[in-house]
C-alpha cells in the first residue's frame, strides 16, 4: 500500500471494518506474491464492496434483458428485432447498451448465428429459422458500471450435433468456473476449459478471449481459454472477469468479415457456440454475478 494503514484504522476498501479484520492479510499475501515475481492484477482493478454492489445492479439489468430475449426468441424473429428488444428493455431500466458505438460497433447487441463465432451485427434481413443456434451477447452500463454476459439459444428443433455443441460449450464454461480459486493462476481455469472441449472433439478459439469488467467495458486481464496450467495472472479476491469460451465444432481457426470489420466466422464454416458469465473471485472460490 502506498500509505501505511494502522491495524485498527478503517480498511482502505471502504467496508467500515478495521484494517486488521478486513484487508491486512490480503495485502500481506498480495505483496509477498508481487515481490516473488508472480504476475498480479493492478490494485486499482480489485473491486471494493461498494463497487461490487453497484456492478451487481448493472448485472441485474443485463440478466433481465437476456431473460426477455429467451422468452420471446424463436423462428421468424429477425436479429434486428432482438436488437430492438435489447435497446428498449435496457432503456426501460434506466441503463445504456455498452456495445453501441464501442469502437464503431453499430448496434446495441451482438447476435452470432451458427458459424459466426462472435460480434454478429443485427440485421432486419437475417431471420432466425428452425435449426439455428444463436449467441446473444448483452453488455450494460448502469450508473457508470459495466456488466457482460451471453447465452445460447436453440431455435426450434436443432440437430443433435448442434445441441451437443451448445451443451458441451456450457460445460466448458462450468469447468472454468470450478477452477476459479483465489491465489491460484488464471491459466488453470483456461486449461480446464480447453481440456473439456478437446476431450469432446472440439476446439477453442485462441485469438479472442475474456476480460476484466466492471469499472470499464474491457479491463485487464485478457483471459485465454487455451492457457497452460500455472500460467497467467494470480486470481485474488475482488478480481472480476468474464468466462466466455468460444468453442468450434471444427478447427479453431477464424477470420473477420472484411465487409463490416466485425463479424467473426469459423474458417471452415463449422458451427460455433459460446456462453458467457462474469465471476467475482471470493475468499473461498468465486461468485457468478452475471449470466
Amino acid at each position: 500500500m502506498a500509505v501505511k494503514i494502522g491495524r485498527n484504522d478503517p480498511c482502505w476498501c471502504g467496508s467500515g471494518a478495521k484494517y486488521k479484520k478486513c484487508h491486512e492479510q490480503f495485502d500481506r499475501r498480495y505483496e509477498e506474491l508481487e515481490l516473488s515475481g508472480a504476475p498480479m492484477l493492478d490494485r486499482k482493478l480489485i473491486k471494493t464492496p461498494s463497487q461490487v454492489a453497484a456492478i451487481k445492479e448493472s448485472c441485474a439489468v443485463n440478466m433481465a434483458v437476456l431473460d426477455y430475449v429467451g422468452e420471446h426468441i424463436g423462428p421468424g424473429i429477425s436479429t434486428q428485432q432482438i436488437d430492438d428488444w435489447v435497446r428498449d428493455i435496457t432503456a426501460r431500466h434506466g441503463a445504456v447498451c455498452a456495445p453501441l458505438n464501442y469502437n464503431g460497433f453499430p448496434k446495441h447487441v451482438c447476435t452470432s448465428i451458427d458459424d459466426v463465432v462472435c460480434h454478429g451485427i443485427p440485421d432486419s434481413s437475417r431471420i432466425l429459422k428452425e435449426g439455428d443456434i444463436i449467441n446473444v451477447d448483452v453488455s450494460t452500463i448502469y450508473h457508470v458500471y459495466f456488466s457482460d454476459s451471453s447465452r445460447m439459444y436453440c431455435i426450434g428443433s436443432v440437430s443433435p450435433e448442434k445441441e451437443r455443441l451448445v451443451r458441451v460449450t456450457k460445460e466448458c464454461m462450468e469447468k472454468g468456473i470450478e477452477k476459479v480459486i483465489p491465489w491460484t493462476p488464471i491459466g488453470n481455469m483456461g486449461s480446464a476449459v480447453n481440456r473439456h472441449a478437446v476431450e469432446n472433439g472440439y476446439s477453442v478459439v485462441r485469438e479472442i478471449g475474456g476480460h476484466g469488467v466492471g469499472l470499464e467495458f474491457h479491463e485487464d486481464p485478457w483471459v485465454s481459454y487455451t492457457s497452460e496450467e500455472g500460467s497467467g495472472v494470480i486470481m485474488v479476491p475482488g478480481m472480476m472477469f468474464t468466462i466466455e469460451p468460444m468453442v468450434n465444432m471444427g478447427s479453431h481457426e477464424i477470420y473477420t468479415d472484411e465487409s463490416d470489420g466485425w463479424t467473426v466466422h469459423t474458417r471452415d464454416g463449422s458451427p460455433s457456440a459460446q456462453w458467457e458469465v462474469t465471476v467475482l473471485v471470493t475468499e473461498t472460490g468465486c461468485e457468478v454475478i452475471c449470466w
